[in-house]
């Protein structure tokens, strides 16, 4: 008697813990679910509050105050001075090498070897085929959220993400499907109209020429296209000497 008390005794336990147990995993009319989305959600403002920042991705400025040392002059042949805002907050790897060669006087005297009407122009190419670069390592890609509108100036590569080195292009339309594949480091911001006149074809029968980059903080003036050199002076024909008259007859 006194056995088959003590089973129904554990029978009664087991029974409680087994109906205690299938609350938990949701039973009980569906608390369970209610406790499990309670605790998901506490748990995700307790990360975010742990990293202390909005979860909200954030995007670059679209532009940033006018800055000497960011600003990168080009002095074209096609007739004036291009004012590029370089990027340092989004492509600092990019901008610090524009600087160096610039300031090492590489892009002097360079064409602009590819214009594509509609396109880009693109120039920075020591050989003015395409195939060059300088003698800096090629460049680890910058790729940011920046768009490739008109003005835009981005890093020309190969098919290689990090196969940057000095050649870059100026977009002349908007042209999106380029955006996060090249590093975008820098926007006309004045002289878009002398990137207008770049001479076009690829490459151009005589294609326009970077007289001086320097950065604006250098404080170096403009460079305006060398006049045609004079032209020669006639030459002197020799003419024979004039005949003295005949004497007159007495």
């Amino acid at each position: 008697m006194r056995f088959t008390c003590a089973l129904k005794t554990v029978a009664i336990g087991v029974a409680l813990t087994a109906s205690g147990l299938a609350y938990a995993q949701g039973g009980g009319g569906g608390g369970g679910e209610d406790v499990k989305k309670a605790e998901a959600a506490a748990r995700a403002q307790d990360n975010a509050k742990s990293l202390g920042t909005d979860l909200t991705p954030k995007l670059p400025p679209a532009t940033v105050p006018a800055d000497p040392q960011n600003i990168w002059d080009l002095d074209l042949s096609s007739g004036g001075r291009v004012r590029i805002q370089l990027r340092p907050d989004i492509a600092p790897g990019h901008v610090e090498r524009i600087k160096e060669l610039t300031r090492q006087g590489f892009y002097n005297g360079l064409k602009f070897h590819r214009v594509i009407p509609g396109f880009m122009a693109q120039g920075g190419d020591p050989k003015g085929d395409g195939t060059g670069g300088s003698t800096l390592p090629d460049l680890k890609a910058e790729f940011n959220p920046m768009p490739h509108l008109r003005g835009t100036v981005s890093m020309a590569r190969a098919q290689g993400e990090d196969s940057a080195n000095s050649q870059f292009f100026i977009v002349l339309l908007p042209r999106m499907q380029l955006d996060k594949k090249y590093t975008v480091f820098g926007r006309v911001i004045e002289g878009i109209q002398y990137v207008d006149a770049i001479a076009q074809g690829e490459p151009p029968a005589n294609p326009t020429v970077i007289l001086q980059a320097s950065i604006e903080s250098d404080g170096k003036p403009p460079v305006t296209a060398a006049p045609p050199p004079p032209a020669p002076p006639l030459s002197i024909i020799d003419t024979p000497a004039a005949k003295k008259p005949a004497p007159k007859k007495k």
